[in-house]
């Protein structure tokens, strides 16, 4: 053995077992999570005296168990992953397994089960129901151990089972790190799929321009336009579905009419040398201000709002004559964080207004069949 193999077979340990480490640290986590949020339910639901904690439910356990990690917030978290895949019970007690249970004192509900029922047997028997499982819902199994609890914390937050169902084995399929799944939810990856008449082949342009999960990763009243009715193309990027809406948009605002009058899309402006682009910019004779929209395929970001209160600073010193009212701004996101916003725009131009919008897709079913089939593959 010379030296450069030793350290070769070092690294090789390090690698395999650290991230094996991660995992189990995951994986515990997510089971932990999983059962504090369904002791919370059960609590709401049949606790003896719970209708003297009410809303302040959580707030209260969180001053009564004063424990690093586990406040409101989260409390809220783990609520919301349990109510959300309760089919993960059967995955979770089969990992605790039967010894952490003797130590946990279980739900009412479960002490009410027949005597000759073990309570290991009736708390397997109550959380492990199963739903009716389609074709398009990704297995239990594959969510407790493929998916990292950070990715399930941000998926449970998707309301629509099927959109869900979809960025889960997209997950699994490209491995993604917690900012990409972000990203990929931000940048509407599951609209342009519907959108797109390939979609495998725009699965795998997606995919290979993602980063592989580490093991540092698992350690760690919105504007509509469903009406635009988007057309399908091969294969829908960010940019085409940026073109589509601007164009569908700048139709519906101008036949909107009561006073919109379009002046000009990709409007440039110069400012200090540099050139910049104002998505849509209108004139509404009516109010008597120009009205610009800025569209993003991302959700909210600070650097929106500054940006859109550039171009309206300037249209106040640089277009406006003296019969005009201050330019009204309207930036449209896939979606926001209230108090980002807040505190984002707090202090700009009172004119800036961020609304966020949906897109209708063409149909269920094929994304349905999409699913079902990536998940067939990854078996």
């Amino acid at each position: 053995m010379t030296f450069e193999i030793l350290a070769k077979n070092i690294e090789g340990i390090q690698a395999a077992l650290q991230q094996q480490a991660a995992h189990a640290v995951n994986l515990s986590l997510t089971a932990r999570n999983w059962l504090m949020g369904c002791y919370i339910v059960e609590f709401e639901q049949n606790g003896e005296d719970r209708a003297q904690y009410g809303a302040k439910l959580l707030k209260r356990l969180e001053e009564r168990l004063q424990t690093k990690g586990l406040t409101e917030r989260r409390f809220r978290e783990f609520r919301r992953l349990y109510l959300v895949y309760p089919q993960l019970g059967k995955e979770v007690l089969n990992y605790v397994g039967a010894q952490t249970y003797a130590a946990i004192a279980l739900p009412e509900e479960i002490r009410r089960t027949s005597s000759a029922e073990s309570e290991n047997t009736a708390i397997r028997r109550l959380m492990s129901a199963e739903l009716a499982q389609q074709t398009w819902q990704v297995p239990a199994e594959k969510l407790f151990y493929r998916i990292p609890l950070s990715h399930l914390t941000l998926l449970s937050k998707i309301e629509d089972p099927i959109k869900r169902a979809f960025y889960e084995i997209e997950t699994i399929k490209g491995c993604w790190t917690y900012d990409e799944l972000d990203r990929q939810i931000s940048t509407l990856y599951y609209e342009r799929s519907g959108l797109s008449k390939d979609k495998e082949s725009l699965s795998k342009l997606v995919n290979q321009a993602t980063n592989a999960l580490a093991p540092k990763d698992v350690l760690h009243n919105p504007v509509s336009l469903e009406f635009l009715d988007l057309e399908q193309s091969e294969k829908t990027d960010e940019t085409d579905l940026e073109t589509a809406i601007l164009d569908k948009l700048q139709d519906m605002l101008m036949e909107l009419g009561n006073g919109f009058c379009f002046e000009k899309r990709q409007k440039r402006i110069l400012i200090d040398g540099d050139y910049f682009k104002i998505d849509l910019v209108f004139y509404h004779r009516v109010l008597k201000c120009h009205f610009l929209v800025e569209l993003k395929v991302d959700k909210f970001s600070h650097v929106y709002a500054s940006q859109l209160n550039m171009y309206l600073n300037y249209y106040k010193h640089e277009v406006m004559v003296a019969d005009d009212n201050p330019p009204i701004g309207l930036l449209l996101c896939t979606d926001y964080n209230e108090t980002v916003v807040k505190y984002a725009t707090g202090g700009l131009d009172p004119n800036i207004f961020v609304q966020k919008y949906h897109i209708k897709l063409p149909t269920e079913e094929e994304l349905k069949a999409f699913i079902a089939k990536s998940i067939k593959a990854e078996n």
